[in-house]
């Protein structure tokens, strides 16, 4: 049985930045994630992608936030239940949880902090009847490492940002890249639409608009793709092909918790702690509802730091805690590493 005084499933970029807040408040966190390492959709959906509302932040790619984050966190030594799916809560008598993953690691604390984005997620996929005997033999619906597609030949579907941006970017990396999608218009950003077209105009892209992709031409591996435009049907030569029709989120098991439940997100209470129907289970970041949510990371943060607040009050009610600025009360770690601002030297004047 693993204890804690928060368990927070999901270990995104909310999840990870509650570790830092409750250690402010000396609260040890432990984080429960189905992904294979913490960080979420930044780590296994766009580690490589720039993200550009991070406060102080210009530009920082979504790989190297979660890195900073974990770098942030290490004095407060969280641990970590990974590669395990939170599957079922059951509340004890004394008002505290047990939470037991798919694989039966058992899980004891008095708060559940629920960050889990948007849940799981499964990818949309084309109707090829085939599609999934070519699933990482060429197929592949999210990109992880740019470097697996150097100097190779690239074919991807899609009319969204993701779609767009991955094209852009792969004009470096590739071969050669080619864009399918079965309309003329794109459902992403002006700026990007305005880039492919840039790019197809310097020969860099293939756009091939409206066109479908209805099958797969390979033995074992992805050897080229069919294309239907209009009346024709013709093959096209590639070692990827990547469809990107997006992810469809799904919450799991937490669906079948007895939380109060909107539109495939938890509802909390109109953010004066993010605490759901359940005394003791708080939703934060992305899988959470009220009037007014905004589903970015920096509101995923405030929510987090709100929610340690009030867990600490649950955890000890008879105690009173006066918030310090970090600038003032510096940062003390569990490891016994402590950062603090160096303290004025006062003289006597003679």
């Amino acid at each position: 049985m693993i204890k804690t005084d928060i368990l927070i499933i999901g270990a995104g970029p909310t999840g990870l930045f509650t570790v830092f807040e409750a250690g402010l408040l000396k609260l040890k966190c432990h984080l429960i994630d189905a992904l294979p390492q913490p960080g979420g959709q930044c780590s296994e959906i766009y580690p490589k992608k720039p993200i550009y509302d991070i406060p102080a932040f210009p530009e920082i790619l979504a790989g190297d936030l979660v890195s900073n984050l974990m770098k942030q966190i290490e004095p407060f030594q969280p641990g970590f239940t990974l590669g395990e799916r939170a599957q079922t809560i059951e509340k004890l008598e004394d008002n505290t949880f047990i939470v037991t993953t798919n694989k039966g690691t058992k899980h004891h604390a008095p708060i559940v902090a629920i960050a889990g984005g948007l849940g799981s997620f499964e990818p949309r996929k084309p109707p090829i009847t085939n599609i999934s005997e070519f699933e990482d033999k060429g197929v592949e619906y999210i990109i992880r490492d740019p470097e697996l597609y150097r100097n190779k030949k690239v074919i991807i579907a899609g009319g969204g940002d993701s779609a767009l941006d991955w094209s852009i970017f792969l004009t470096d990396v590739a071969q050669s890249v080619a864009l399918v999608h079965r309309r003329n218009e794109f459902r992403g950003a002006l700026d990007s639409v305005e880039k492919v077209q840039e790019l197809k105009n310097a020969g860099k892209i293939e756009l091939l608009t409206p066109a479908e992709i209805i099958g797969i031409v390979g033995e074992t591996n992805v050897e080229g793709v069919s294309i239907k435009r209009g009346a024709e049907v013709f093959n096209k030569e590639c070692d990827h092909f990547i469809p990107l029709f997006g992810l469809a989120p799904k919450l799991g098991p937490i669906a079948d918790w007895g939380l109060e439940i909107e539109k495939n997100a938890i509802k909390v209470d109109n953010t004066l702690d993010y605490q759901t129907n359940i005394p003791g289970i708080y939703a934060i970041g992305d899988v959470n509802t009220y009037p007014g949510k905004l589903k970015l990371i920096l509101c995923g943060f405030h929510e987090a730091t709100l929610m340690c607040q009030s867990a600490y009050q649950r955890i000890f009610p008879d105690k009173r805690y006066v918030m310090k600025y970090t600038t003032v009360g510096g940062v003390e770690g569990f490891d016994g590493s402590k950062k603090e601002a160096p303290k004025a030297v006062v003289k006597s004047i003679d």
